[in-house]
């Protein structure tokens, strides 16, 4: 009996840490200025807060609304337009418009009872010009390499905390976004984000190290757009979207 006992005791070991296994690269090309590499699963995990769930913010006056419930006129084609909500499916989507630097409010979800596992069941991104990733993922109760957490700058910068809501509640990305400055093919001046979750900050004024990339260190190029479209990532889960708005932001009069 005591020998059928430590046999089960050291199956269930395994099992919890097996469970707590976090996928990454911790092989992965050195980050600078700390001592992880990209997508580097021994990087601390963000302490996850709760919070109120989405922060429900209608279109200012002078906002251009990418999606409203009631079309998807605005995004090229891939995603479905289904009981007011803009699911992913088939295929990125791309805004008609390119913009610069913007402020952005977005409402996501995953649908409740989907599985889910690190990066695998509740993924999708958004892409600022086209280039810059801001990571949507089931980060809920849900471990996997910090830099590809909800609201990570994907592949460089962890959130300061996790503040992602339970699976099948609403979600809310608020944030503001910079594009390089450059003088000739030299960059003077890097890609800036600012993000709430859920009315949690979670980057503040951060910069982008270049255009994202998957297990690659992001550098500038020598050349650069000045706009791009807003993408949308088809990560092959059906994330669910809502109240899409943009704001693009000028200099000061």
């Amino acid at each position: 009996m005591k020998f059928k006992k430590l046999i089960i005791c050291i199956f269930s070991s395994a099992c919890v840490i097996a469970q707590a296994e976090i996928h990454g690269y911790p092989d992965g090309p050195k980050l600078p200025g700390v001592t992880y590499s990209v997508h580097d699963p021994a990087r601390p995990q963000p302490p996850a807060v709760m919070t109120g769930g989405a922060v429900t913010v209608k279109p200012p006056s002078d906002a251009i609304v990418l999606f409203d419930g009631t079309s998807l006129d605005a995004w090229s084609p891939g995603f479905i337009l289904k009981d007011g909500l803009m699911i992913a499916a088939a295929k990125d989507v791309d805004t008609k418009q390119s913009f610069g630097a913007v402020q952005l409010h977005i409402e996501w979800k995953l649908p409740a009872g989907r599985p889910i596992n690190g990066q695998g069941g509740g993924n999708s991104g958004i892409f600022l010009m086209g280039l810059y990733e801001v990571q949507v993922l089931q980060s809920y109760q849900n471990p996997t390499y910090p830099d590809g957490q909800a609201g990570s700058m994907y592949g460089q910068l962890p959130p300061l905390v996790n503040a992602t809501s339970p699976q099948g509640e609403w979600q809310s990305y608020d944030l503001t976004f910079e594009p390089p400055v450059y003088e000739g093919e030299k960059v003077i001046k890097p890609a800036k984000l600012s993000l709430f979750h859920n009315g949690v900050c979670l980057q503040n004024g951060e910069s982008y190290l270049g255009p994202t990339q998957h297990k690659v260190l992001a550098k500038y190029p020598p050349k650069h757009p000045l706009t791009g479209p807003i993408r949308l990532q088809w990560h092959n889960d059906p994330v669910e979207f809502r109240n899409i708005w943009v704001r693009p932001l000028g200099s000061r009069p």
